[in-house]
């Protein structure tokens, strides 16, 4: 029996662009977004989640979101994901790294280009504020209201009542992936055995 994964704030994309475990054919996708223009499965926000059943999903993904919601927000929103995972279900998250964006800021560089996506080139203050060109298209969902280091997110994670979690710095793409389970309870290496499921660890400093 296939298990299902939640895709909260999916945009466009789909379970093909998530990560390398929920590609696999036993996991089937739930796609949540409040944006109705990206045909999501439900449309809803992060932080109110009531048409979503309480103890219904295995694992939720959440890519790129979180920063996206107001500082007061964040613990809502998790508690909400932390809600509708079963008992032994987990959630795998990623945003951007502020203590890596703040190192190229102190320095001077917070409108050189530090990489290309698909949206085009991002500067520190695409990081830190939202993608402009998304923004000034009309796209105001695209804005960054909040950010985070590895220990923050961590403790915010434990702090909404997730028993185990651990965060990892993704240095050379300016992210965080951290991984949490609702009330399972496993060790820092358990946990970085899970998380290289869904992320090279090769390319990640020290979980934390």
């Amino acid at each position: 029996m296939n298990k299902t994964f939640l895709h909260v704030g999916c945009g466009p994309l789909n379970k093909l662009r998530t990560t390398a475990e929920f590609m696999k054919n036993d996991w089937d996708e739930i796609r949540l977004d409040i944006d109705e223009s990206v045909n999501p499965d439900i449309v809803s926000s992060m932080t109110d989640m009531s048409s979503v059943e309480s103890d219904t999903i295995d694992a939720i993904y959440s890519s790129h979101n979180i920063e996206h919601l107001f500082a007061h927000e964040v613990p809502i929103a998790l508690k909400e994901m932390h809600r509708v995972l079963k008992d032994d279900g987990f959630l795998v998250i990623t945003c951007p790294d502020l203590q890596i964006v703040a190192e190229y800021v102190a320095k001077g560089h917070l409108t050189e280009k530090l990489y290309d996506s698909g949206m085009g080139p991002i500067s520190p203050i695409d990081i830190l504020y939202g993608h402009r060109d998304s923004i000034r298209k009309g796209n105001h969902y695209m804005a960054h209201k909040v950010g985070f280091t590895a220990n923050v997110l961590n403790s915010t994670l434990q702090g909404v009542g997730f028993q185990s979690s651990a965060v990892a710095r993704q240095i050379r793409q300016y992210n965080l992936w951290g991984i949490a389970y609702k009330n399972k309870n496993l060790n820092k290496n358990e946990l970085g055995k899970e998380l290289t499921k869904h992320v090279n660890l090769e390319f990640l400093a020290d979980v934390s």
